[in-house]
């Protein structure tokens, strides 16, 4: 009895290698690429137990359906079922791409990109097509993103991507955007790429993102092509405004407003005035007036270039705004940047002997102040040293606002830092084919961090860079505007064309970097 408690030996079984087999097809009901196909229900047996991961984000089903399938198990079976619910096109060939959905039930062993296809004509369709998509204005495109083919028959417009679901359907396969549409028929198609918000396969220009190849695809064919995605600028549209103040109206709008201009209709005193500046982050203008109106309502008319809105605003019982005053930016300044003031309400005027910048050493350092009335700041310039502090006071009065009111007094704690905590960046370009350019360099978040506009190739120069990872960028200003234009589906415009610089560029504190951008 002894010997045999001495030979146990405590401890777990081990229970064999562990099973990283996927799940294997047993058989198809009907078969995989069938002909002729006429029912409504499809089971794909297994030969072991496997459940569906995340079966709404990786299936793709091309053509899609109006009403979606019933997949099931919900939970783990041996069988696959699709219970389709869709009425079937005649003479085509229909494609079931699971992705990485379909994986064993105990080690999850997935079954890569299994794909089921049948054909409800006599044959299956076998043409292909591939390419790439890239972001007009990142260095990668957002993934996945989803690739359509839309038929271009004699019922065939433009405005059926903003109504109807594609003839065909992909999405990209990694992170450099890489796709290929396949079981396709012959013919001539609309190629696009969506990166979608409501996955509906259904262009929406307020949330999506759309690339597009100007020329119909015909099929089959040996090219390749590349899709650049953009946002659309919406077309202009006034919001409803609103009253957010005693003497305050939010006038919000969509798209491009930049000659936007409000007019009061209804009668108003002889003493009204009015004032308006834009919001910092949203497309918003904010109109103040005085005095206060006891009215149930007022009437608007709202100019945009040749666009004309007349609008009504329902007036309430508020409160009247008191002036508030704060800095746009406090801490860490570079020695080129400007100290900037916001106010709540607009601002009218200042006066420059009751504002002060004291550096630590107390001694005080001229500065220059200026109104900002398109966004309501008051800029105070003033130079700076390296590595110094300073405090910039505001005594009473130093501003007055649209009702008169003005500031008590304020302070604010700046700051600078070396030179040598900063780097610099001499950048020498080549291959530019045409000007004027944009060039920037952007952080990892595509935030501009220094830019320059040239109308003649000549070096750039970088400086007061933090140290930091960044992109390098250029744009081509083909309509000479000073900034990035995006393109229009409509249109068949599109976006001005962005060159990056192949690698992030690493910047470091007290370090030069001398690089040569040649553009492909």
């Amino acid at each position: 009895m002894l010997s045999f408690v001495d030979c146990a030996k405590k401890g777990t079984p081990s229970g064999g290698p562990r099973d990283t087999i996927p799940p294997i097809i047993v058989n198809s009901s009907p078969e995989n690429y069938s002909i002729n196909f006429t029912g409504n229900e499809i089971e794909i047996r297994f030969d072991e137990y496997i459940k569906l991961k995340e079966i709404n984000k990786e299936l793709i089903i091309s053509p899609p359906m109006k009403f979606a399938p019933v997949i099931t198990p919900l939970s783990t079976s041996k069988t696959l079922k699709i219970k389709l619910l869709d009425t079937l096109k005649p003479n085509t060939t229909y494609s079931f791409n699971f992705g990485n959905s379909i994986v064993d039930n105990n080690e999850e062993n997935k079954f890569d990109y299994f794909k089921y296809i049948f054909s409800t004509g006599s044959y299956i369709d076998s043409l292909k097509l591939s390419g790439k998509v890239k972001d007009a204005q990142h260095i990668t495109p957002e993934i996945p993103t989803t690739v359509m083919l839309y038929e271009v028959n004699e019922t065939f417009t433009d405005s059926l991507i903003y109504s109807e679901k594609p003839t065909y359907i992909t999405v990209t396969k990694d992170s450099i955007g890489t796709f290929e549409l396949s079981n396709l028929k012959s013919g001539k198609y609309l190629l696009l790429a969506l990166k979608e918000k409501n996955s509906d396969y259904i262009f929406q220009p307020q949330n999506d993102k759309i690339g597009f190849v100007k020329q119909l695809i015909t099929l089959p064919t040996d090219s390749t092509y590349t899709l650049t995605l953009f946002k659309e600028t919406p077309d202009y549209k006034l919001a409803r405004p609103n009253q957010v103040g005693k003497n305050h109206i939010v006038f919000g709008y969509e798209g491009r407003a930049d000659s936007l201009s409000i007019k009061m209709l209804s009668p108003v005193p002889e003493d009204y005035v009015s004032t308006v500046f834009k919001d910092e982050k949203k497309d918003t203008l904010h109109y103040w007036f005085k005095p206060a109106i006891e009215t149930d309502s007022l009437l608007f008319k709202v100019a945009n270039g040749n666009s004309i809105d007349t609008a009504t605003v329902r007036m309430r019982e508020l409160f009247k705004d008191s002036l508030k005053i704060s800095a746009l930016k406090t801490g860490t300044l570079k020695l080129k940047d400007t100290f900037k003031i916001r106010a709540n309400t607009p601002l009218v005027s200042f006066n420059a002997e009751k504002f002060q910048v004291m550096a630590k050493d107390s001694s005080f350092v001229e500065a220059t102040v200026k109104l900002n009335k398109e966004y309501n700041w008051a800029e105070v310039f003033f130079p700076k040293k390296e590595d110094e502090s300073y405090l910039v006071k505001l005594l009473p009065g130093a501003l007055t606002d649209f009702f008169d009111a003005s500031n008590d007094t304020l302070q604010f704690s700046v700051n600078t830092r070396l030179a040598s905590d900063y780097g610099t960046l001499n950048l020498t370009l080549v291959n530019v084919n045409r000007f004027p350019v944009i060039v920037q360099m952007v952080d990892s978040k595509y935030n501009v961090v220094g830019e320059e506009y040239l109308n003649e190739n000549k070096p750039v120069f970088f400086d007061a860079l933090s140290p930091d990872k960044y992109f390098l960028r250029i744009i081509y200003d083909d309509n000479e505007n000073g900034i990035w234009d995006t393109g229009s589906f409509l249109n068949r415009l599109e976006p001005e064309k962005i060159i990056y610089y192949p690698t992030q560029i690493e910047v470091r504190a007290n370090w030069s970097l001398n690089e040569t951008f040649t553009l492909k």
